[in-house]
């Protein structure tokens, strides 16, 4: 019982420590701040029940991300279809304005096709290098530097803005 109670602390304390890091992952995977939550809640719901097999012989952190980039997959596929509602939706999202940095950011992820968002949000947000997000997406290394080449090009033409560009390439 005591082993059942030290697991339930150790996952309580990682969902605490990991919901802000991979709720703003989530976000930028999705480009909609309601599904990213719901995508990240149901990953950790996932997640409970496999958590002392997966805390105790992998990297819990590379097991959620794996989690979330495979579950925006699942919910990118439901959303394709159309959906029809009796009225209009609310206003504007009041973060839209054209100075918010981070709606612009999420704007331009949202054009990405949806691998080449997850190897920039892993390789730039999460801060993994080539070979882990390569790991993370069940993909070769190669592919992954393809995917961010062609991914950081695009970005460049969407955002223009100095504050996105690495340190290094700051003009």
């Amino acid at each position: 019982m005591n082993d059942v109670r030290a697991g339930e602390a150790g996952y309580v304390a990682f969902v605490e420590a990991a919901w802000p890091r991979y709720l703003r992952v989530a976000r930028l995977l999705t480009g909609d701040p309601h599904r990213a939550e719901e995508l990240l809640q149901d990953c950790l719901v996932k997640l409970y029940p496999r958590w002392r097999r997966v805390a105790r012989k992998g990297d819990p952190h590379a097991y959620l991300r794996r989690m979330l980039v495979n579950g925006n997959v699942s919910l990118w596929r439901r959303a394709r279809r159309e959906r029809l509602v009796a009225e209009p939706p609310d206003g504007a999202d009041p973060r839209a304005a054209q100075g918010d940095p981070d709606r612009a950011l999420q704007r331009a992820l949202a054009v990405l096709p949806r691998q080449q968002r997850a190897v920039v949000v892993l390789r730039y947000y999460a801060d993994l290098s080539e070979k882990d997000v390569a790991a993370a997406l069940g993909c070769a290394v190669g592919t992954v530097k393809i995917h961010n080449a062609r991914a950081m090009a695009r970005l460049r033409e969407l955002l223009p803005q100095a504050e996105y560009r690495s340190e290094g390439v700051r003009r």
